[in-house]
């Protein structure tokens, strides 16, 4: 057994000893990690999406972390916070984001939160907050399968979900020029003109519907009741499974709903999710007694244009998923990740692109009005 004639050692890879050698033992693993922050500011040139994964899932908070909970704050705290800063100027530089001091502590919470899981090391270390770590977006950028933003959409979806200003000055919208754009965005991601809130609705509606066929589910887009002339007139159900429940029909009735809007303002600020609480029981009053009377169940899928889901779409997602692990032999936990990253990825893309073009912004491949 080896022997130690100074008080500081090194001991499964945590320093322990006097103020000085821990400082200088967590300074040459911060000068190690910023090899790779530095690569990830060349890499967000190119990509800042892959930039902004890489740096929350390998390239800040997981390189200190085992320091952070091995050694005492007080040893620590110093070389932590000099780090934190660090990962604060790698994001500001790969995303192009310049970001103020409130909007880079939400970026510090996780994504259930409103934030995109870039953790504080010194806050974990203190043990003054216990985040769990998520990322924004949680699914691999894949262009072939149309997975990925390019790096406008990046950056103006990271300055929104940031509560960053999206249009300085509050200029007025470039197709409703009579309504200025506010600086979170929610005239832009409301805005009934040019065609983007019902891409946006097409756009998610197929996501679903194409996960229904994949887990063999007889599901029809926009289908009417087809029953009796007195029932022509009625709305038809975006989406139309015939075989959801016990051979009971379901209708799938999808809608995007801003927690900002004056209706839900008050009560989203207080508790998260009301906006799609909320529109959910409006949907269930609209349509309960027409789909009774077809024999179909009614299921509103209701997401907060900020990605978060209604509890019913919760619940039908899961069980969507359930039936597709079955199909597919895959894990559900998986199948749900998946399914999830898809929509949640479309809801960003379709946000980005709407606050993007009444900025006045062009976009390169085909924009809302044309998808």
């Amino acid at each position: 057994m080896n022997k130690s004639c100074t008080p500081n050692l090194i001991i499964l890879g945590a320093p322990i000893g006097e103020v000085a050698f821990c400082s200088s033992f967590i300074a040459s693993k911060r000068a190690a990690a910023s090899t790779l922050l530095s690569s990830l500011v060349k890499l967000g040139s190119c990509d800042p999406q892959i930039a902004l994964i890489l740096l929350c899932m390998c390239g800040g908070f997981t390189k200190l972390v085992h320091v952070a909970r091995s050694t005492p704050p007080s040893l620590a705290l110093d070389e932590l916070h000099a780090f934190d800063e660090q990962v604060r100027c790698t994001f500001t530089e790969c995303q192009a984001i310049d970001t103020t001091d409130s909007s880079w502590m939400q970026a510090q919470l996780s994504l259930s939160r409103g934030g995109l899981g870039l953790r504080s090391l010194a806050h974990h270390s203190n043990q003054i907050i216990s985040w769990p770590m998520r990322s924004i977006p949680t699914t691999v950028p894949s262009p072939g399968l149309g997975l990925s933003l390019d790096p406008n959409e990046h950056q103006m979806a990271i300055k929104w979900w940031l509560g960053l200003n999206t249009s300085p000055g509050s200029p007025p919208c470039a197709l409703c020029p009579e309504h200025p754009l506010d600086p979170l965005g929610h005239h832009a991601v409301t805005c009934k003109r040019g065609g983007d809130a019902i891409s946006r609705h097409n756009k998610l509606r197929d996501v679903v519907l194409q996960t229904c066929h994949r887990a063999c589910i007889s599901a029809k887009a926009e289908a009417g009741s087809g029953l009796g002339h007195e029932l022509r007139n009625t709305r038809p159900a975006y989406i139309l499974a015939s075989n959801w429940l016990c051979g009971k029909p379901a209708v799938f009735d999808l809608t995007v709903v801003s927690p900002l809007n004056p209706t839900f303002i008050s009560e989203a600020g207080r508790t998260a999710g009301s906006a799609a609480v909320a529109a959910e029981l409006r949907k269930h009053s609209a349509n309960y007694a027409k789909c009774s009377e077809l024999g179909w169940t009614c299921i509103p899928l209701v997401a907060e244009s900020y990605g978060a889901w209604g509890s019913e779409a919760v619940q039908a997602f899961s069980r969507l998923a359930s039936y597709l692990a079955t199909r597919t032999n895959s894990p559900k936990s998986k199948v749900v990740c998946s399914l999830y990253g898809r929509l949640n990825l479309t809801l960003v893309r379709a946000n980005a692109r709407a606050l993007l073009l009444r900025c006045g912004c062009s976009l390169q491949e085909g924009d809302i009005s044309s998808s």
